[in-house]
């Protein structure tokens, strides 16, 4: 990112980095607010096209060649339509729900590394403010759904709520399965790692970067992660909250206009930053998956583009062709299967490190 922004000092004869470190990370911040609301757009677009796609029928291709500036027309019907407010919904709690949604879902992007160096804060515990800003999530949807004072998003929010608490567990051990192969909480580490041991380090081709990857070892852990994302941003088949044929689209049922944009901008924003996590995790990052030309000529940037494309590829084919789960199995899914894998994952796996000395033995202080 850095080089991005000296090439804008050169072509606007602006020095961001002469007027100190705080306008430069701020100039760095709205860059990367602006690339990433900019994806976000044509990931909505992709998500559109490619349920569209299975359905054998087109999907949004009328504004702009082959529909590329739909989603901005979209925006544009958002923004100018009159927000409707209930008039015995609480008009604070419900504006501020919205906004806190988004800003949380923003907020969580700050530590995660497009490339080497290429974060906007790279902190050594930047796993636990990951954990910490999605936790802080759940709020949104219970402030949305409680200030609408309607019996339908208040039920949504409930259920939204029991549901990413829920499966925030499991996230979690997947989270710390990982943590105990590199020993850092560093987001850089986990993909340094990643790079450094392995599978095809230990067969002696290193150069076979993607064998090195958590997704192999971590196999079990790689699906619960997958799944468990899915449920966390209340994405199909684990969209309870928003269920049209049961809660009349739960929870954010009294939202329009602007507001109603906020909460679905933070939902998607959600899922790509689960998708950047997943690539993190468990599909090496920003590395290419052979480290021999013309592979890793490509920039790192690019190959961690592709990888959370791919993963969001997965997320979007899974809701055009797999039922609505009932909230029952949902929960069950959660506590009964999820819960005890890994946790029993978590328990083998430090076993089996202890008795090895596996691991990462790389990182930061």
């Amino acid at each position: 990112m850095d080089f991005v922004v000296t090439a804008l000092d050169y072509l606007l004869g602006i020095p961001l980095f002469g007027w100190g470190t705080q306008v430069g990370f701020i100039y760095k911040g709205l860059l990367f607010l602006v690339a990433l609301l900019i994806l976000t757009a044509y990931i909505l677009l992709a998500d559109r096209k490619i349920w569209a796609a299975v359905q054998i029928r087109r999907g949004p291709n009328v504004v702009g060649p082959f529909g590329l500036l739909q989603s901005f027309a979209d925006l544009l019907k958002f923004v100018f339509k009159e927000p409707v407010i209930p008039a015995g919904a609480d008009k604070i709690v419900f504006l501020l729900a919205p906004f806190i949604t988004a800003l949380l879902s923003l907020s969580a992007w700050v530590v995660i590394p497009i490339d080497a160096g290429w974060a906007l804060a790279n902190i050594n515990v930047g796993i636990l403010y990951i954990f910490a800003i999605s936790s802080l999530g759940v709020y949104g949807v219970i402030m949305g759904g409680w200030a609408s004072n309607s019996k339908y998003p208040f039920l949504g929010a409930l259920r939204s709520a029991a549901q990413m608490v829920s499966y925030e567990v499991s996230i979690g051990f997947v989270i710390i399965t990982v943590l105990l192969c590199v020993g850092s909480l560093n987001l850089s580490d986990i993909v340094i790692a990643q790079r450094e041991m392995g599978l095809a380090t230990s067969l002696g081709v290193p150069w076979l970067t993607f064998l090195n990857w958590f997704w192999l070892p971590l196999f079990p852990m790689f699906v619960i992660f997958l799944i468990s994302a899915r449920a966390e941003t209340n994405r199909p088949p684990f969209d309870l909250p928003e269920a049209e044929s049961e809660l009349v689209a739960g929870f954010m049922v009294e939202y329009s206009s602007t507001p109603y944009l906020l909460f679905m901008l933070g939902e998607y924003i959600a899922i790509i930053m689960m998708c950047a996590m997943t690539t993190i995790l468990f599909l090496g990052g920003w590395t290419s998956p052979i480290d021999l030309p013309p592979f890793n000529w490509v920039p790192g940037a690019v190959w961690f583009l592709l990888k959370v494309c791919a993963v969001f590829f997965m997320f979007a084919m899974v809701k055009a062709f797999v039922p609505r789960y009932r909230y029952d199995q949902l929960m069950r899914i959660g506590w009964k299967t999820f819960l005890p894998l890994s946790l029993v994952s978590v328990i083998v796996l430090a076993f089996i490190l202890q008795l090895t000395g596996w691991g990462w033995h790389g990182g930061v202080a």
